[in-house]
């Protein structure tokens, strides 16, 4: 148990480049816009961004998820940002998604890029859009786990590569790095103080199942 939590503070302290760029960015998810973030546990370095710096060596998420502090750390408090990127530059933005932050839809990127295509020839209008060089992720209101179940209980098939990030779940911001890549935005919020709109869950499920179920990306494989 020693050597395990002194790895843990070993990788959770990492230090290297990209400080600023992350600070700033978080910085302004909690200040300007009030979305609650943490820091999530850094790609281990001696095992390549391919490993995840948690005690899980089978983690599937590698890079891009809360570990310590938990989850329910996230938070608004500018300070708790500046001491917690501070110490630890290079950890993951991590978004605590529900509440009064956005939640998410997230897909395959490929199939991503399709039911994007299929929402602007709908004439749907669409907020941010994050992406990792697998999956992509539009950002929607925040919905109840009834309101999702309803929802999805309406559809023949909904594919199971489609995730959803609700309450209680979490998702990498811009500009994180993790094991899958770099986290970047498909489609950036517009510049400006105010939290970025973003569109309600029913108006991006029928294009997103569509284009997953064209494509045959109906399995979890990603």
């Amino acid at each position: 148990m020693r050597e395990i939590l002194g790895r843990r503070r070993r990788l959770l302290s990492r230090r290297g480049d990209g400080g600023p760029e992350l600070i700033g960015a978080a910085l302004t998810f909690t200040t300007e816009w009030q979305w609650p973030v943490l820091p999530g546990v850094a790609t281990d370095p001696q095992g390549g961004r391919s490993r995840c710096g948690c005690p899980d060596p089978e983690c599937t998420v590698p890079g891009a998820h809360p570990f310590d502090p938990g989850l329910l750390a996230a938070t608004t408090d500018a300070r708790m940002v500046r001491w917690w990127w501070g110490n630890r530059p290079v950890a993951p933005i991590i978004l605590a998604t529900g509440g009064k932050a956005p939640c998410a839809v997230s897909l395959p990127a490929l199939p991503a890029a399709r039911a994007l295509d299929a929402l602007d020839r709908r004439g749907v209008r669409l907020g941010p859009v994050v992406a990792s060089p697998t999956r992509w992720s539009i950002l929607v209101r925040p919905y109840s786990l009834e309101r999702l179940g309803e929802l999805l209980y309406a559809k023949d098939f909904v594919p199971g590569s489609l995730r959803f990030h609700g309450e209680g779940g979490y998702l990498a911001l811009p500009p994180s790095a993790t094991a899958q890549g770099d986290i970047r935005w498909e489609r950036a919020p517009l510049p400006g103080s105010a939290s970025p709109w973003v569109p309600d869950v029913e108006a991006v499920v029928d294009a997103v199942v569509e284009a997953l179920t064209r494509t045959g990306v109906s399995a979890p494989e990603l």
